[in-house]
């Protein structure tokens, strides 16, 4: 029986901190005790925030904490071509709209149809797309790309689930309500996800589910806060063929204020502790691992 696969992949949008250290580390330690390989993937697709300064980091923080990985790294930007194929499958499938508002006007959509009653939102708190681009004509959408117009590409969630059927996931952790064993997938809370835009060829949603098919992953160990994305990787993942690995989502560290460290709140980076002196012992004792 081939050895588990388990792998850490974060984005180069800035330093990693203590959060990004407890997955890396729970992910490597349980490589080793399971005589597992040990992945590193970059996930690079947003060139407009990802920056080789904040790739350099990650190698140097992870090497500090005592981590190895596997070699080459994969680095989505060089792949490409495997999500334009996926998106192309899932298109064929019917599954795959474009739509053309921009965020302001999602925006003013959703304003709109909150005055008349709390319109939904997805289970990170975003409001689900409101727009009718799911209906436009062929005619009318062909115009609108040959006018070379900024779109989505979305996944017609209703279809897709449809055509998926139900679906669950083992997990081996735990989510954010103590959900744990046979979980179902509930995609469609998600509503219509973008799958790409014009001048970004994949989603996170659909890159992840890729790699891990084509890397082989097996384990996939995450934070809680991706527990009910992973609905999506699911649904992605019966539409396109894909295996299904093991889920384990882990809990977060939070910061003093009982928030999700993130670097959009610029979190305390591991390069800035370990330049004040702390060392990777005392960095796993802060993310309380042995």
């Amino acid at each position: 029986m081939p050895p588990p696969v388990f792998r850490f992949a974060p984005s180069p949008n800035g330093y990693l901190h203590l959060g990004h250290a407890f997955s890396a580390l729970s992910n490597f330690g349980l490589a080793r005790r399971t005589g597992g390989r040990f992945l590193l993937r970059i996930e690079d697709i947003d060139a407009t925030r990802c920056k080789p300064e904040f790739e350099d980091a990650i190698y140097q923080d992870l090497g500090w904490l005592g981590i190895a990985w596997e070699t080459p790294v994969r680095r989505q930007s060089g792949h490409l071509a495997d999500y334009r194929d996926a998106l192309e499958t899932l298109t064929a499938q019917g599954l795959v709209y474009p739509s053309f508002e921009s965020r302001a006007e999602i925006a003013r959509l959703v304003a709109q149809k909150d005055a008349e009653a709390p319109w939904p939102r997805d289970p990170d708190g975003a409001p689900l797309y409101p727009g009718t681009a799911r209906w436009l004509s062929l005619d009318e959408r062909a115009r609108l790309l040959q006018s070379d117009m900024p779109h989505a590409l979305r996944l017609d969630m209703a279809a897709a689930c449809a055509r998926a059927g139900d679906l669950t996931w083992t997990e081996d952790g735990e989510g954010p309500e103590g959900e744990t064993g046979t979980v179902t997938a509930r995609p469609g809370a998600w509503g219509d996800v973008v799958l790409a835009r014009k001048e970004t060829p994949t989603s996170y949603h659909l890159a992840v589910v890729i790699d891990d098919a084509l890397q082989g992953v097996t384990e996939v160990v995450r934070g809680q806060d991706l527990f009910w994305s992973t609905s999506v990787h699911r649904l992605l993942q019966a539409l396109l063929g894909l295996p299904q690995p093991v889920y384990r989502h882990h809990r977060l560290i939070l910061d003093g204020s009982e928030r999700k460290l993130s670097k959009s709140t610029e979190a305390t980076g591991l390069r800035e502790l370990r330049a004040g002196g702390v060392t990777p012992v005392e960095i796993r004792r802060r993310v309380g691992l042995p």
